[in-house]
């Protein structure tokens, strides 16, 4: 199959740096910020319930914090995609204008993470995740949740079942696919879990480098 069958933000290559930044961010504000996760919201749903059990009210608004940081981050490039839509930019270009966008705000958060409350850096890192969730929602064509491994994992389990005990051949190439997005997760945390104790704050420089990077495979025909 050719790669250029799909558009390039489509491909396994971009999917996998996607899901790459997106576990080194939810590492990188687990370990830094207070044990919050920035696109896991999910997990910050299930850690909110389990301290408002316990009533650790103090602790639970941590979370909420999180969660209600990632709707205004959702709201703030819905924004942005109406106002470079009424003005023509191409998809292309809203594509790299928020790329740009995760690049700065993990640059910024790189520059303060010493000088801000936790609850404020989880917020800046919970803006970069909701862009990449808005914008980016397809591998090669199907829906596809670049901060969320859950449904990666079902979509995997699925496609090699067809492929091994049906022998579809396409649902082979999808669970490689999947298998692959699901471990530039995994490496995206394990390498700022060994690179924090290193760099410390400035270990989110590595999401942000490779952001930029996407922003010049997102041109690609």
């Amino acid at each position: 199959m050719s790669k250029n069958l799909f558009p390039s933000h489509e491909r396994l290559l971009f999917g996998s740096l996607l899901t790459f930044t997106a576990g080194s961010l939810d590492a990188y504000s687990y370990l830094i910020h207070g044990e919050v996760f920035a696109g896991l919201q999910t997990g910050n749903l299930i850690l909110l319930g389990i301290n408002l059990g316990k009533m650790h009210l103090s602790t639970a608004s941590h979370y909420l914090i999180s969660l209600l940081a990632f709707g205004v981050g959702t709201l703030l490039i819905k924004v942005l995609q109406h106002i470079l839509e009424n003005k023509g930019a191409s998809k292309t270009t809203e594509r790299r204008f928020v790329l740009w966008y995760m690049a700065a705000i993990l640059v910024l958060s790189a520059i303060l993470q010493k000088h801000v409350p936790n609850l404020v850096g989880t917020s800046i890192l919970s803006f970069a995740a909701a862009a990449e969730l808005q914008e980016f929602r397809k591998l090669k064509g199907a829906p596809f949740m670049p901060l969320m491994m859950t449904g990666n994992f079902r979509t995997l389990y699925e496609a090699l079942y067809e492929s091994l005990f049906r022998g579809n051949t396409k649902m082979a190439q999808t669970a490689i696919d999947i298998a692959t997005v699901i471990f530039t997760f995994f490496l995206g945390a394990l390498l700022i879990s060994a690179t924090v104790p290193v760099l410390a704050g400035l270990a989110i420089l590595i999401p942000a480098l490779v952001t930029l990077v996407m922003s010049q495979l997102v041109t690609l025909k």
